[in-house]
């Protein structure tokens, strides 16, 4: 849905305030939860020699500059622009680069890869982070529930992660009425502190934040590092793109979040400058006593939400992932009737859940746990802008002048901002790398093991023109007639496929019709109804069909067989049998993979889904034909 559809109809209008409130509960859940521990984390350094007015002022005028440039400049007004048919995020952005690959397809490859690694890191870390950092308020209400805090986040989180399988249908329209309160307490909580000390208003200038950075000396590096919390999730502006489209986004930012987030910003500031022992807990301290209580369940609902947006962001990823080739078949669950976008990956929602438990555990609380989270974002945007360099020329056509002079500042700021957390690195900064690395490992794994196999299977292959032919001679040993229509998977079209030999190898049969069919998943989100099917006759008993399918789409064969008969496919369902391959795949000291790669991609492939019910087929006529492949 585009803005210009959503203004021809007087019902549009309708439509387009659903979507403007969808995208303040989804798209900016979790940049809406960053004013809960980014200026606090940001005044850390400073807390024992006690904070200056410059710093205070010079801070702020960062957070509220960085906001600026990073979030409005590169993802609200450009980004949103680079779209895959409608698409958003990495993989919509690399298998739109794919396609007009000229040479570059390996860092191409990579760089996709390194995207969608940090993606999950960011994922993990965001419900931990979030969480922790809202319930921690109980503090301010009473010390008492201090011991309470890893508890009571950790039940949340659990509770999170259950109701995953359920889906976000229900709970969903209640997203955006949530954020959108959130958001205006957080502005009213602001509004009522910028009068502590009006000076603070000085922020809006960026001579502020450039003086902080050129006294601060290594200090202003190190902090950086957390004034960089205040644009994460920046990355789900563009992932999310298809959802909601660019003018609910963009009306979103400029209208509620960027204000909401602004005004609390300058108030925190504001409140440290009148009252320097307010550093501890500056966005809890900025509501009175009565109202903790109630600030606090609101945050904890809003940290939920932002949990639940990235989750489902992580969801989506992994079907992307799965459809390009860079993860085995894993299974995928459609949550509603009507959305195909709503989905439960079981794999996914496991690895989330044990990874952010752990991160809850180990780290303890958000102090600790900030230290870890910028790496995984700065990292994710420098591959966004990397990424978008190709894009501007091959896509849009600028010259490489114009395109790197474009980049080239935001490229060197963003570089800045990451260097400033690998600092942290040993302070918990190693979590998202030895995540990102752990992903990064497994899709390569998976992508070359892939290649590998099919090359094997590849050496035996025949022709398909050539099989035909083969099938027409009459012979003593020719197979037998069987009536009925047998329908052939394959990933090589060209080629006859492995079960369709090996049936004819142990049963000494061929059925009246044959269909060699084609999944193929184009380098586009969706795929029309009217291109979905592709028909060639090859011979009186031989067709080959492609259905074509976005990367996005519900990979159901069943349903889009049904559509084949308005392309002239004759055929009775009942008398019909698909034909698939089940592999075995066995270590092969020789397979050209070291023996720890090996035995990943065994592991790997042993977690993917039976073909049959990742493509939907009709359970009672499905004909599974094994054989072994060294690997």
């Amino acid at each position: 849905m585009t803005a210009t559809q959503t203004d021809q109809k007087p019902e549009g209008h309708g439509r387009f305030a659903a979507l403007l409130l969808g995208s303040i509960g989804v798209v900016y859940g979790d940049i809406g939860t960053s004013p809960l521990y980014a200026f606090r984390e940001a005044l850390r350094p400073f807390a024992h020699d006690g904070v200056h007015k410059n710093e205070v002022i010079g801070l702020i005028s960062l957070m509220l500059w960085t906001l600026t440039v990073i979030v409005t400049l590169k993802y609200v007004l450009f980004l949103l622009r680079a779209d895959n048919d409608g698409e958003g995020g990495t993989l919509s952005l690399l298998a739109l680069l794919m396609k007009k690959a000229q040479g570059s397809m390996a860092l191409l490859f990579l760089a996709g890869l390194m995207g969608a690694a940090l993606f999950i890191g960011d994922a993990m870390i965001t419900p931990a982070l979030s969480v922790l950092s809202a319930v921690e308020g109980l503090k301010l209400v009473t010390p008492a529930l201090s011991g309470y805090v890893l508890p009571i986040s950790v039940t949340i989180l659990v509770l999170l992660f259950i109701v995953q399988s359920r889906g976000t249908a229900a709970v969903s329209k209640f997203f955006g009425p949530i954020t959108l309160i959130w958001f205006i307490v957080m502005a009213a909580g602001g509004i009522a502190h910028i009068s502590d000390d009006l000076s603070i208003l000085n922020a809006l200038n960026p001579v502020y934040a450039v003086d902080f950075i050129t006294h601060a000396g290594f200090v202003g590096l190190v902090v950086l590092g957390a004034v960089f919390l205040t644009v994460t999730g920046a990355e789900a502006l563009y992932a999310d793109l298809g959802h909601f489209g660019r003018a609910p986004i963009q009306t979103a930012w400029f209208l509620v979040v960027f204000p909401a987030l602004a005004l609390n910003y300058l108030g925190q500031g504001a409140l440290v400058l009148a009252h320097p022992s307010a550093i501890e807990e500056p966005f809890f301290l900025m509501f009175p006593e009565w109202a903790l209580l109630p600030v606090v369940i609101l945050a904890t609902l809003a940290t939920i939400i932002a949990s639940q947006a990235v989750i489902t962001g992580a969801f989506s990823l992994a079907r992307q992932a799965i459809h390009l080739g860079f993860l085995p078949r894993l299974e995928i669950c459609f949550t509603s009737e009507t959305s195909t976008g709503q989905i439960y990956v079981p794999a996914v929602n496991t690895l989330l859940f044990f990874g952010v438990l752990a991160l809850v555990v180990i780290f303890g609380s958000s102090e600790a746990l900030a230290t870890a989270y910028g790496i995984s974002v700065t990292g994710a945007m420098v591959v966004t802008t990397l990424l978008a360099l190709p894009f501007l020329k091959w896509i849009w056509g600028w010259s490489t002048i114009v395109a790197v002079s474009t980049l080239l500042p935001l490229f060197v700021l963003e570089c800045v901002f990451l260097a400033a957390n690998l600092l942290k690195v040993h302070d918990g900064g190693y979590v998202p790398i030895m995540i990102a690395g752990t992903i990064i490992v497994m899709m390569w794994t998976w992508r070359k093991g892939a290649r590998l196999v099919k090359e094997k299977i590849g050496r035996n292959d025949m022709p398909l023109e050539a099989f035909i032919r083969l099938a027409k001679r009459k012979s003593e040993h020719a197979p037998s007639d069987v009536p009925g229509t047998a329908v052939f998977l394959t990933s090589v079209p060209e080629k006859a496929p492995a079960v369709l030999l090996h049936n004819l190898k142990h049963n000494h049969a061929l059925h009246a019709q044959n269909i060699i069919l084609h999944v193929k998943t184009r380098g586009v989100p969706f795929v029309p109804e009217a291109e979905r099917i592709e028909l060639t006759k090859l011979s009186d008993r031989f067709s080959k069909l492609t259905i074509n399918f976005g990367f996005m789409d519900d990979q159901n064969v069943s349903k889009a067989f049904a559509t084949c008969r308005k392309a002239g496919l004759k055929f009775d369902i009942m008398s019909t049998s698909f034909f698939i391959g089940r592999r075995k795949l066995v270590a092969d000291p020789d397979s050209g993979l070291p023996g720890w790669q090996d035995r990943l991609f065994l592991a790997m492939a042993q977690a993917a889904i039976d073909p049959s019910d990742y493509f939907s087929l009709p359970a009672n006529r499905v004909v599974e034909i094994g054989e072994q492949v060294l690997v």
